[in-house]
Formats: C-alpha cells, structure tokens, sequence
C-alpha cells in the first residue's frame, strides 16, 4: 500500500477511483441514546433504525432530510467519549430558513458567522457566497454540528456522470 509521501514522489498523479463509494453512515458518541434519539427525532430527521443487536449492543440511526449519509449513535458502538464528535457540517441552501428552523425547534444555534479577511467574523458573508456562511448546533452530549450555506458548488466538487 502506497503512503501519501509515496504517491507525492511520482511524476504523475493517481487515477481517479473508479468503484463507487458512498459515505452513507457516521457514528457519533452519545451518553444516553434515548435522549439523543429523542433530540434527532426533534430536528425532523428521518429514523431510520433503533435496534437492539443482543448483549449490550444498540443502534439508532437517523438521516436529515434529503441527506444521503446518516448518523448512529448507540450502545456498544464507538469508543470514543460521549461529545467528542466535532465539526459535522450539514449543507443548506438557505443558511436564515434553517437556522430559523432549527430555534423554532427549540435547538440552542449560534449566530451566523463567515469566513472574512481577518478570519472568523460575526455576520452572514457579506456577498452570500457559497461554503462562506454558517452558523453552529451541538447535541445534548456536546458534539458539534455546522450549517454551511452552499449555492453553487465549486468546480470539481460534483461527480461528472
């Protein structure tokens, strides 16, 4: 298997992959799963599974609407301490309406805040250019998630068919 360092080395790049690969699921670390279920279950999110898998084993999974990746959380799933999960970005195309959703949904969101000359600042972008604004959430345990306002994508960031 070849290191980054390695593939650096040569004249030419890689071949762009050719299986398909689809991020479909993240698990993230919760303390107590009926909370956080109840929590995804109040953002509008789809449920998708809660399954008990024997012994002390089991998986809630949830999918926000239209996202083809998912989120589980459970028991006896990921090892990593409850809230640890950072920076989960969820892509909106109307970063006001969703913020907007989600307080009407009683969710904690910070303010908009965008990427600006002198690095992070208070505010919508001002041009509302894609991948500039954003706003953030966390879960009852503390994991992050960020909207992202993205209107147009950038070049080579969609899959040609």
């Amino acid at each position: 298997m070849s290191t980054a360092s390695e593939s650096n080395e040569t004249s030419s790049s890689p071949a762009p992959g050719t299986i398909e690969m689809k991020l479909e699921v993240v698990a993230i670390p919760v303390a107590d799963v009926d909370r956080a279920k109840a929590f995804y279950a109040g953002l509008g999110w789809r449920l998708d599974a809660d399954f008990e898998l024997g012994g002390d084993v089991r998986v809630v999974q949830f999918t926000p609407t239209r996202s083809e990746c998912s989120v589980a959380f459970g028991r006896g799933l990921v090892s990593a301490a409850p809230g640890s999960a950072e920076r989960l970005e969820i892509v909106v195309s109307d970063i006001e309406a969703a913020r907007a959703d989600l307080l009407a949904r009683g969710v904690e969101v910070s303010d908009f805040f965008h990427r600006g000359e002198s690095g992070i600042e208070p505010g919508l972008d001002p041009q509302r250019a894609s991948y500039q604004s954003y706003a953030s959430f966390s879960d009852p345990d503390g994991n992050t998630w960020v909207l992202q306002e993205v209107n147009e994508r950038l070049l080579g960031r969609v899959w040609e068919e």
